[in-house]
């Protein structure tokens, strides 16, 4: 077996949320690809890794144990791991962006990373919408990769958002969650219809909703969440004639029989609920609850709480499927209104 200097070859980011032994075992697959290690070259041993990357010994032994049931690397008792098999099939390298990362961006990310399979490298990074860190990731990679996924979210700059995307070859870029308005040629989507999704679940839920004589959606006053999901809100609560309000505070908002309210943020409605129960009144009866985003915890909490969602499944799944099929087609998610108890 060879020796080789391996090492000048590998490169951890730590800004990527991609897992660290994910990113060492991309790093020695594009290597191979690349055809800079050969086969039989013996790869840095363990604790070499590990001081040399600043990384754990566990993360850099996942790393290559990750590689070996991969069939890509073997080992040999004492000696350490060499290359095995240099006929790798890894020519998609991804881009994949997100503003956060959610219970519910979470299950975008799995899906998306199973569907697209094992011969393709993700690199992940979250950029917690600010609009520079945004910019400034894009920006840096963008000669880099074979596709982008990126999720565009941010509480300001927004309006420069097309000047940054526009940089991006189209043919390679995959736009997920939101359409941009504005944003030139022909490029993939996977996408909410935020306006009309909100409008759409509320109609469906009006014979509930017929108790109450007034809405209210809590939204932060500085928020990442499109204003197409008021723009919505506000539709449906004048075509059916109903009393409605913003709230971007929940703690100090007094809680009013004949009042149903909608959260879009977790921590608001932990509030909520405390408040609700801090009353005599009945949730569902005297006060109704509508949660964006469902999760296992709403099935079950005061008798379940209604929720409306997207299906992050399929948008992830999608978008995979998308850069499988080297497709530019926009396709709209769609999206559910799951009655229980609180409404």
């Amino acid at each position: 077996m060879k020796k080789n200097s391996i090492s000048q070859f590998i490169f951890i980011d730590y800004y990527s949320a991609t897992p660290k032994y994910l990113q060492l075992a991309n790093s020695i697959t594009k290597g191979i690809g690349e055809g800079k290690i050969s086969k039989d070259d013996v790869l840095p041993s363990i604790n070499e890794i590990s001081a040399e990357f600043d990384i754990s010994r566990d993360t850099a032994e996942k790393g290559y144990k990750h590689l070996k049931q991969k069939g890509i690397l073997g080992s040999i008792p004492g000696k350490g791991y060499f290359v095995k098999n240099i006929d790798v099939k890894n020519n998609l390298k991804i881009f994949l962006l997100f503003n956060k990362l959610s219970v519910h961006k979470k299950i975008v990310y799995d899906a998306f990373v199973k569907a697209i399979g094992d011969n393709a490298s993700v690199d992940f990074y979250i950029y917690n919408n600010d609009f520079d860190f945004f910019k400034r990731l894009i920006l840096n990679k963008k000669n880099d990769y074979t596709h982008y996924v990126i999720i565009p979210h941010f509480t300001e700059g927004y309006e420069n958002t097309c000047e940054v995307l526009n940089t991006i070859p189209k043919e390679k870029l995959i736009i997920l969650d939101k359409l941009v308005r504005g944003l030139e040629g022909d490029y993939a989507a996977v996408y909410e219809n935020f306006e009309k999704d909100i409008y759409e679940a509320l109609e469906k839920a009006l014979p509930q909703l017929s108790r109450y004589h007034t809405i209210k959606i809590i939204v932060p006053a500085h928020t990442y969440h499109p204003r197409e999901i008021l723009n919505g809100f506000r539709s449906f609560c004048e075509q059916y004639a109903f009393n409605y309000k913003i709230v971007h505070t929940i703690i100090n908002e007094p809680i009013k029989e004949g009042e149903a309210y909608i959260n879009l943020m977790e921590d608001d409605l932990v509030i909520l609920l405390e408040k609700i129960l801090a009353t005599k009144m009945k949730l569902g009866k005297h006060v109704g609850v509508i949660s964006y985003n469902d999760t296992p915890l709403k099935k079950i909490i005061l008798k379940g709480i209604t929720t409306i969602s997207t299906d992050f499944k399929m948008m992830g799944q999608q978008a995979a499927q998308l850069i499988l099929d080297q497709s530019t087609e926009h396709i709209e998610i769609p999206f559910h209104l799951t009655m229980r108890a609180s409404l």
